[in-house]
């Protein structure tokens, strides 16, 4: 099981000290992402990481920064991976970025292209989206499949749930809302999410 961690949406004081400290406790990938952010701010925030963390980050807007700050993962969100062409993304990958995308029907599952992982949900009723309720059924479980990226459940994730998303199949949980919600205490419920992860993986 793998466990990311996706940007507080809005920027917040002492914000890349705290992404620091969440590096330094042990998170081995976290997607950037500031929906409305320019890519002054995305660059300001960057500058405040340690650049040695830069391996770890995908980011989510303004892609042309990767190469600036030697970042080769970029995630597509769906809408921004169905407008980008089979070349373009394909290029992409052949320049040596990894990447990743979102999807929120299982039917698009298997044929999400040439990506790493696939975040999938809303799982559980969202913390960061008040109304962004469950997508999945009772009994839902992702069947393995030949080929497909490994599968990453988004969506009102807490320690808690770890165990469930493990039995559903997923390869691993991406968390938001129930880091950000408070985010002095960031540090304190990512170690306690990364306790409860039922098995650790390596992600660099």
């Amino acid at each position: 099981m793998q466990l990311i961690v996706i940007s507080n949406p809005e920027g917040f004081s002492g914000e890349a000290a705290v992404i620091n400290h969440l590096f330094g406790a042990g998170m081995l990938r976290f997607h950037l992402r500031k929906p409305g952010s320019s890519a002054g701010e995305f660059g300001a925030l960057l500058d405040r990481i340690d650049p040695a963390f830069y391996p770890r980050i995908a980011l989510h807007q303004h892609h042309g920064l990767a190469q600036t700050y030697g970042i080769n993962r970029l995630h597509y969100t769906e809408e921004a991976r169905r407008q980008a062409s089979a070349n373009v993304i394909e290029s992409k990958v052949q320049r040596g970025y990894l990447l990743s995308t979102s999807v929120h029907e299982v039917q698009h599952l298997s044929s999400p292209g040439p990506f790493e992982y696939v975040f999938f949900g809303p799982v559980f009723n969202s913390i960061s989206k008040p109304g962004y309720r469950s997508a999945v059924k009772p009994g839902f479980r992702i069947k393995p499949a030949p080929g497909r990226p490994l599968v990453i459940a988004l969506g009102g994730i807490e320690a808690g749930h770890l165990p469930a998303i493990k039995e559903m199949g997923f390869g691993g949980a991406a968390v938001l809302g129930t880091v950000w919600q408070q985010p002095e205490k960031a540090i304190e419920i990512f170690t306690l999410l990364q306790a409860n992860m039922p098995v650790q993986q390596d992600l660099l």
